[in-house]
């Protein structure tokens, strides 16, 4: 770990080009559904579509993380990305920009963010000390959220004047920047588990059963899973708030977008910047209920207040990236190493499918009852969660070595 901030340094000039990239293309494919057929049925297919592959791979795609080089798996999902996005674009450039092609795109990104995401999670102890976690995962945070500040404006501009096939050249172009500037690097892998014949279906089991065996985690487990099933439906109808019940456009949308990475920034910022010494599941548990009074009283905005509507959309994200950077360095530094590819990959797995559900009755449901009091109901919904959290002991101690209590509110 001696030369470990240069990895870093490397290895997040190389992300962030890919990440500005995605964010482009992502922001550009939602903006384009939302204008083209204002139905929050069709966002939520999309939003399926972009997870689905993730959460059904997740637990065979951790044995296989840390079976494998870390490094190698990184610079082959970026490659599987780009070559995709590369197929897509000549597609489009050659037809037209059908629904069905951004579903496509969608799909298969998620594919290699499947090996990608928990393979980048699982290598960040190998790297850097312990002592250093909460910090990175914060900068991560910060690389993250800008671009979420320049994706929404930029992708607003692209959809308005290039076809969508171009910004998937675009996007693939930044796949290769991210693999290629791995090559710089060396990310060292964790010591192989002794199993005379591997197996994957038991090396699975294997990463369920640290879990399960810690109550702590398990507990964080199922309470992030509720929360991702709750979170989930207001990520996915925010597009058609701003555009029906404020009376949006393409501006608007990507104003909101940017006001949300600029909050992501500072969330950041904030856990980068300053050592914790409170109990980190607590403020786990705190943002969560945080969010929630945020949302649900969100949805009570009336349509005048768009301006509002934007900062209370700001300081969401900067609880959101709180939460977020605790979340994956406390899971850094309770899990072994080698098993952070199985955990991280069953996390999303375990916290994506079930909020699939919500979406897929999100969208019919806010297309019934209207998207802001749906926004209402979730939010209501994550307020009981965090409460109810608070009374989870087991989660709560993992969090409380040689950290001082939470002053009294």
């Amino acid at each position: 770990m001696k030369n470990w901030k240069r990895t870093f340094y490397v290895i997040w000039t190389g992300q962030f080009f890919s990440l500005m990239t995605s964010a482009i293309v992502g922001y550009a494919a939602v903006f384009w559904l939302s204008l083209e057929t204002k139905s929050a049925s069709v966002l939520a297919i999309a939003t399926i579509a972009s997870l689905l592959p993730q959460g059904l791979l997740g637990p065979f795609s951790g044995t296989l993380i840390d079976r494998w080089d870390r490094k190698k798996v990184m610079i082959i999902s970026d490659l599987f990305i780009a070559f995709w996005s590369v197929v897509l674009a000549i597609m489009i450039l050659y037809g037209e920009a059908k629904i069905e092609y951004i579903y496509i795109i969608l799909s298969l990104r998620s594919i290699g963010s499947s090996f990608h995401a928990p393979a980048m999670q699982a290598s960040v102890p190998l790297i850097a000390p312990e002592s250093e976690l909460t910090r990175i995962a914060g900068i991560n945070q910060i690389i993250n959220s800008s671009t979420n500040i320049a994706g929404p404006a930029l992708g607003a501009l692209f959809i308005a004047n290039l076809n969508l096939g171009f910004i998937l050249l675009i996007d693939a172009a930044g796949a290769v920047i991210a693999s290629s500037s791995l090559l710089f690097v060396h990310i060292p892998n964790p010591k192989k588990e002794e199993i005379v014949k591997p197996h994957i279906i038991r090396e699975m089991k294997q990463g369920f059963s640290i879990i399960h065996k810690n109550k702590g985690i398990f507990q964080l487990f199922i309470v992030s899973m509720l929360f991702m099933l709750f979170i989930m439906p207001i990520s996915v109808i925010f597009p058609l708030i701003t555009l029906e019940h404020f009376g949006g456009s393409t501006f608007e949308m990507s104003i909101v977008e940017v006001f949300w990475g600029i909050g992501m920034i500072l969330g950041g910022l904030i856990i980068g910047i300053f050592k914790l010494k409170w109990n980190e599941i607590i403020i786990i548990n705190l943002t969560m209920i945080l969010t929630g009074f945020l949302f649900a009283g969100a949805g009570l905005l009336p349509s005048s207040a768009f301006v509002v509507f934007v900062i209370i959309t700001a300081i969401g994200a900067i609880i959101a990236a709180i939460h977020s950077a605790i979340f994956t360095s406390t899971l850094q530094k309770n899990i072994a190493t080698e098993a952070l590819g199985r955990v991280f990959a069953m996390y999303y797995s375990f916290a994506v499918l079930p909020s699939l559900i919500g979406v897929a009755a999100t969208g019919f449901i806010a297309d019934a009852l209207g998207s802001m009091l749906t926004m209402t109901i979730a939010g209501a919904l994550i307020i009981i969660l965090g409460f109810i959290a608070m009374t989870a002991k087991e989660m709560i101690a993992i969090g409380s070595d040689d950290k001082a209590p939470l002053p009294p509110a």
